[in-house]
């Protein structure tokens, strides 16, 4: 997998190529690029699908010890990413992390054609709702982030409500689920880094409660794509964000929890499609 050097690090990103549209697609917490493999799969004939891991708990590449790993700072590195790719006319896709939104009215917004809020952090959900609310308060104890993730060893595990089981409405495979996991397992800094990024959560907060501004400014193409099902992310936030954008449209997909890639990739590559028409 090619990596580039950045400010804070090396990232790895998967890029499929080709003389297609861009679309770039960011992942959650201890999660990487691979959560958009199936919809990679629908899209990569007719676009050009860029997929970066960010430093989010499932990097293999720890980040410099004094990276700024805060939402913000990842989001800048995102957009340094943007940039030292040269990518134009980019259609910046997110979901359960809602850090690129911060990049919108940033130095790079002239980059983005097109947005997609797919189940994603908005406002002050920020960690969102549910167990990841205690990951703040975990990570200030010692060991306590590290005990945390202690359920995630085991895979009979990783369905209970607590883990990962209102993430996803179906199982995601065993072997995913354990490249996610591995790195911050296996590599005290990947640990370190995570820490660093859950301990700033009332930053970020305060981060994306701002940014909304920006999207009523973004007056280019935008999705809005809920789950009617989510336990994490507050159904009235899905109206809420199309409805600030000028040119916001939203769906809501049927059987799915926050990881609609997982859940239905069908249904949101044929949503982002729609959204490249645009």
């Amino acid at each position: 997998m090619p990596e580039l050097e950045l400010t804070a690090g090396a990232v790895e990103y998967e890029d499929t190529g080709g003389a297609g549209p861009v679309i770039v697609l960011t992942h959650g917490l201890i999660m990487d690029g691979s959560l958009w493999r199936n919809v990679v799969a629908e899209l990569r004939a007719d676009f050009r699908c860029v997929v970066p891991t960010l430093p989010l708990g499932a990097h293999r590449k720890p980040m410099r010890a004094e990276a700024d790993l805060s939402m913000a700072g990842i989001a800048a590195l995102l957009g340094e990413l943007l940039e030292r790719l040269d990518l134009q006319g980019v259609t910046l896709a997110m979901n359960d992390w809602g850090g690129p939104q911060l990049l919108i009215g940033g130095p790079q917004d002239a980059r983005v054609a097109r947005i997609a809020l797919i189940a994603c952090e908005a406002f002050d959900n920020v960690p969102p709702r549910g167990a990841a609310r205690m990951l703040p308060y975990l990570a200030r104890v010692p060991g306590g982030l590290n005990g945390a993730l202690l359920p995630f060893r085991l895979n009979a595990l990783r369905r209970l409500p607590m883990t990962f089981g209102h993430l996803s409405k179906r199982p995601v495979p065993r072997e995913v689920m354990d490249r996610w996991f591995e790195p911050v397992r296996e590599q005290p800094a990947v640990l370190r880094d995570l820490r660093k990024y859950v301990l700033s959560s009332a930053d970020g907060r305060r981060a994306l409660t701002a940014a909304s501004q920006s999207l009523s400014g973004f007056e280019r193409p935008a999705l809005v794509a809920w789950a009617s099902e989510d336990k994490l992310m507050p159904r009235e936030h899905g109206p809420r964000l199309a409805a600030l954008l000028p040119r916001g449209e939203l769906i809501e997909i049927a059987d799915s929890y926050t990881l609609i890639p997982e859940d239905q990739p069908a249904r949101l590559s044929a949503a982002l499609r729609g959204l490249m028409r645009r």
